[in-house]
C-alpha cells in the first residue's frame, strides 16, 4: 500500500485527487471541533465517551458527539438511509426498476436516499437534543434574558441537521472530485481519530506517572494488530470455482475455448450483518436511554439485552447468522451466474448446465456464507471479551470496536484498490499517447 501511495503522488492527475480527499476530510475534522452554541461539552462528555451505546456513536463520529460538535450526528444517518433503501430495493419493484435504468435510476436512487437522510437526521438530533437536556448540558446562557430551553433546543436541532447535511455533502464531493469512496472515507477517518484521541490519552496517563499504562498501551497494540490480521486474511479470502469455455467456429474465426474462474469471497457481505445485528438489538435501548433513562424498561434491557450479558451474545450470533444469509443471496445469485455461463457456451467440470449448476453455486455459497458469519459472530464478541478481560483501561477498549475494525480494513483495502485502478488507467493512456 505504501508503493501504491508513492506512486499516486508522482502521478499529477492522482496526486491532485488525493489533495482534493486530504483537503476534504480536514474540513470535516474542523466540523467535528466547532462547538454548537447552547451546549455545555463538560457535563455531557463522561457519558458519550464509554464504552456504551452513546461511546459507539461517539467513535464513529471522531468525538464529535461528546464535544458537542457541528458533525454531532456526522454520516450516521445516511448510512441508516442507505441501509433502509436497499432493504426495500428488495421488497419494491420500483426501486428494482431503477437499479436497471443506469445513471437516471442511481441519481433517482439518490435523491430518495437524501430524503430519508433528512428524516433520520432530524430524528436523531431530536433524540441527542432530550439526551443533553436531560444531563442539562443545554445552556441557557447562550440566548441571554429570554431563558428558553425550547428555543435552545430548535436551535441545536437545526445545526445538528445541517450538520449531518453538510458531512453528507464532504462524503459526496469525495466520490466525485477525489480518490472515491468518500462516505466510508468519512467514517474511517472518524474511527481513527477516536482511536488515535484514546492512545494519546493512554500515552499522558503514562507520562504523568502510571506505569501500567504504557504496558496497556503495549498490549492493546498487540492485540489490535492481531486482530486487524485475522480480518484482512479472511476480507481477501475467496473460493474460486473453475469455468471451461467450449470453442466455437464462425467463420474463419474461433472464438472461447479459455478457462477461467468464479470467484465467491468468503465475507462477502463485509461488515453489514454486524450493523444490522447490533442496530436491531440495540434500537430499544437507545430510544429508551434518549426518552426515558431512570424507567424501568430501560434498566431491565440494560441488564438482560445490554452489551456484555450472555443473551445479547445469543441473540447477536443469531442475527448475524440471519442477516448473512440474507446478504449473500442479494449479493450472490446462482441462478443468473449459472445462466449467464449457460448462455456463453461455458460449464463448470464435471457438473452438468442448467439445474445442477445452479444448485451447485448454491451450496457453495451456503457453506462459505457458514463460515463467514461464524466469523462476524467471532469479531462481533470476542475481542471486546479479551480486551476488557485483559486492560483496565475503559479508554482503549472502547478505541476499536468489531465494527470499526472491520470497516477500518475493509476501507484502506478497498481504498488501496482504488488507487491501483486509477494508476492503471493513467498508464493505459499514456502507453496510447
Amino acid at each position: 500500500m505504501f508503493e501504491t501511495l508513492k506512486n499516486a503522488f508522482k502521478n499529477k492527475d492522482v496526486r491532485r485527487k488525493l489533495l482534493i480527499t486530504l483537503a476534504l476530510l480536514f474540513i470535516y475534522r474542523i466540523g467535528c471541533w466547532i462547538p454548537i452554541p447552547g451546549i455545555n461539552p463538560v457535563v455531557y462528555k463522561n457519558s458519550a465517551s464509554g464504552d456504551g451505546l452513546l461511546g459507539l456513536l461517539n467513535g464513529i463520529t471522531g468525538s464529535a458527539l461528546q464535544n458537542g460538535a457541528l458533525f454531532a450526528i456526522g454520516i450516521t444517518p445516511y448510512i441508516n438511509a442507505s441501509i433502509i433503501l436497499q432493504l426495500l430495493t428488495v421488497a419494491i419493484p420500483r426501486l428494482q426498476e431503477y437499479q436497471k435504468q443506469g445513471d437516471d435510476g442511481k441519481r433517482k436512487i439518490t435523491q430518495i436516499t437524501r430524503y430519508i437522510t433528512i428524516a433520520l437526521a432530524l430524528a436523531q438530533a431530536i433524540g441527542v437534543t432530550v439526551s443533553y437536556a436531560r444531563m442539562d448540558a443545554l445552556s441557557n446562557d447562550v440566548f441571554g434574558p429570554m431563558n428558553q430551553t425550547w428555543l435552545i433546543a430548535m436551535f441545536v436541532c437545526v445545526l445538528m441537521v445541517m450538520g449531518s447535511l453538510l458531512t453528507m455533502w464532504l462524503g459526496e464531493r469525495i466520490t466525485d472530485y477525489g480518490i472515491g469512496n468518500g462516505i466510508s472515507l468519512l467514517i474511517f477517518v472518524g474511527i481513527i481519530a477516536s482511536a488515535g484521541l484514546a492512545i494519546v490519552e493512554s500515552f499522558q496517563s503514562a507520562i504523568d506517572g502510571n506505569e501500567m499504562a504504557i504496558w496497556e498501551l503495549i498490549g492493546f497494540v498487540i492485540m489490535v494488530v492481531a486482530v486487524f490480521t485475522l480480518i484482512v486474511f479472511v476480507d481477501l479470502a475467496e473460493r474460486r470455482v473453475p469455468v471451461q469455455y467450449a470453442k466455437q467456429i464462425k467463420g474463419r474465426k474461433q472464438y472461447g475455448g479459455q478457462s477461467t474462474f468464479i470467484p465467491i469471497k468468503l465475507n462477502a457481505s463485509g461488515v453489514m450483518p454486524i450493523i444490522f445485528a447490533t442496530a436491531l438489538i440495540t434500537f430499544p435501548q437507545m430510544i429508551a436511554q434518549l426518552v426515558a433513562p431512570e424507567s424501568g424498561f430501560y434498566a431491565w434491557w440494560s441488564y438482560w439485552l445490554g452489551a456484555g450479558s450472555w443473551i445479547y451474545a445469543i441473540f447477536v450470533a443469531l442475527l448475524i447468522l440471519f442477516f448473512s444469509y440474507f446478504y449473500a443471496q442479494i449479493e450472490f445469485n446462482p441462478e443468473d451466474i449459472s445462466r449467464n455461463i449457460q448462455q456463453y457456451g461455458g460449464f463448470i467440470n464435471g457438473i452438468r448446465p442448467g439445474k445442477p449448476t445452479t444448485e451447485y453455486l448454491s451450496r457453495i455459497s451456503k457453506r462459505l456464507t457458514l463460515f463467514g458469519a461464524i466469523f462476524l459472530a467471532f469479531i462481533a464478541l470476542v475481542p471486546s471479551v479479551v480486551f476488557s478481560a485483559v486492560l483496565d483501561n475503559p479508554t482503549l477498549v472502547g478505541a476499536f470496536s468489531a465494527t470499526g475494525m472491520l470497516i477500518v480494513v475493509s476501507v484502506a483495502l478497498e481504498f488501496n484498490k482504488q488507487l491501483q485502478s486509477q494508476l492503471m488507467m493513467k498508464q493505459y493512456k499514456g502507453f496510447l499517447k
